[in-house]
């Protein structure tokens, strides 16, 4: 792999690493403004109470908190520390 190449993909993960962290925030913030109103629909569709579905949604968070890290963000940096050896 050449330096071009190692920097294009490097540029490209930590971009979608980006991306994926302000959608990530998006979420969290919906989630928290509208908690009451989504428990109850939730409640009423699933049948489920609002303890388990406070247990799915943190799953959720979790879930893509490791996506964004060992998916985007650790190949990033991998990527960066080799563009620097290869410089």
């Amino acid at each position: 792999m050449n330096y071009e190449q190692i920097i294009f993909f490097r540029d490209l993960l930590f971009r979608a690493f980006l991306i994926g962290f302000a959608f990530a925030l998006f979420y969290f913030v919906a989630t928290y403004a509208w908690w009451s109103t989504w428990a109850s629909w939730v409640t009423s569709m699933f049948k489920i109470d609002e303890q388990e579905f406070g247990k799915l949604a943190l799953m959720f968070f979790l879930n893509m908190r490791t996506v964004l890290v060992f998916f985007f963000l650790v190949p990033t940096l991998a990527l960066h520390w080799m563009a620097k050896k290869t410089q």
